[in-house]
């Protein structure tokens, strides 16, 4: 019978990046952007929930049962490490295997814009790692908790929902609390590492209102905070962390935001144009002066003008980035056109590139 490593080996083998699996029909895999069809035949309910009763760990296997829904991170020896949901649809089980890259891929190797290592670097505050699901957020933020943990003498507490990037001990102590195993609650989780001193908080997700007081009330307290969002860019972020907030409540928030904020960084990811994996594009938000007055004022809508305006201190609109890769020629026009917030300006900007495409 067919094993849920079985079909893990053969998405690592095909250079996949995802596994879906759903009674009644193959299972696929992700390559290239594109879901394919593995050669295998179509699962029964039966099976597919077989394949995440064979390796769920009891407390998610009940979590499946009364919630209908569990996320947990998986190893298969010699294969990879794999990100599991498991979910139930029309009255079956069906499961998506998001493959964790391997090893930990430094800020460098991941061309990550170098204003970040200054972020990480200073003693408090809250930095901001957004991006929609599958843009790469969580490789970015394990690369700058290895390099908190490579650079600073301190002690760093992830809080992570499940862990998927394994980190050991290098100038650091690096703690790794799982959500539903070592700590009921995101906001249980960070309320103790900021009482018991922690240096560094890395956040995987930030689900309510309760995890947003405690991250801030953390950066607040002195901690640096790391947090990701799940946002379309940094703007979008920084509205939907205030609107988390009751209305007579967001003044407040505001404030404290813009007391505390140092930074965000977007990203998405695209093919890479000659076809060998993906390429990430970055936007940059710095806690300038003006970009918190902004946020104290109830003018989000203005950073990203301001952004635009500051390219000399390190920012970056997304669209920038994506100008940049599309005229290196590590993403083809079309690509970049499609994935930008203003794309009729970026057409104008790629004016002669695109004529040649």
């Amino acid at each position: 019978m067919t094993t849920l490593d079985d079909l893990l080996r053969q998405l690592v083998d095909s250079g996949g990046t995802d596994l879906v699996v759903k009674a009644g029909s193959p299972p696929r895999i992700r390559v290239g952007g594109e879901l394919v069809a593995l050669p295998v035949a179509a699962l029964e309910a039966y099976a597919v929930a077989a394949l995440v009763d064979d390796i769920a760990p009891p407390a998610r296997a009940a979590d499946l049962v009364e919630r209908g829904e569990t996320d947990f991170a998986h190893g298969v020896a010699g294969v990879g490490r794999f990100r599991i949901g498991a979910y139930r649809q029309r009255g079956s089980v069906a499961v998506i295997c998001h493959r964790v890259a391997p090893g930990l891929l430094s800020a460098e190797e991941l061309g990550l814009p170098p204003v970040l290592d200054r972020l990480c670097d200073v003693g408090r505050g809250l930095v901001l790692v957004v991006g929609p699901a599958g843009s790469g957020v969580s490789t970015t933020m394990a690369a700058l908790v290895d390099h908190v943990n490579a650079t600073r003498s301190c002690h760093v507490v992830t809080v992570e929902r499940p862990i998927e990037h394994l980190h050991t001990d290098r100038r650091a102590i690096v703690s790794q609390r799982e959500v539903g195993t070592d700590t009921p609650s995101v906001a249980a989780a960070v309320n103790g590492a900021s009482r018991q001193g922690a240096d560094v908080i890395a956040v995987g997700e930030v689900a309510d209102l309760t995890d947003l007081r405690a991250v801030l009330e953390a950066a607040e307290l002195g901690a640096l905070v790391l947090v990701a969002f799940s946002a379309l860019s940094s703007t979008e972020a920084l509205v939907r962390l205030v609107e988390t907030f009751p209305e007579a409540d967001r003044r407040r928030a505001r404030i404290v935001l813009s007391t505390v904020l140092r930074g965000a960084l977007s990203q998405r990811l695209l093919e890479r144009a000659d076809g060998r994996g993906q390429v990430g594009a970055y936007e940059v938000v710095l806690a300038s002066t003006k970009v918190t007055d902004c946020i104290t004022g109830g003018e989000l809508g203005q950073i990203r003008r301001l952004i635009a305006e500051s390219e000399y201190s390190g920012m970056q609109t997304i669209d920038r980035a994506l100008e940049l890769l599309a005229s290196e020629g590590l993403v083809s026009v079309g690509a970049a056109v499609a994935a930008a917030e203003a794309p009729d300006e970026l057409r104008l900007a790629l004016g002669s590139l695109l004529s040649r495409a």
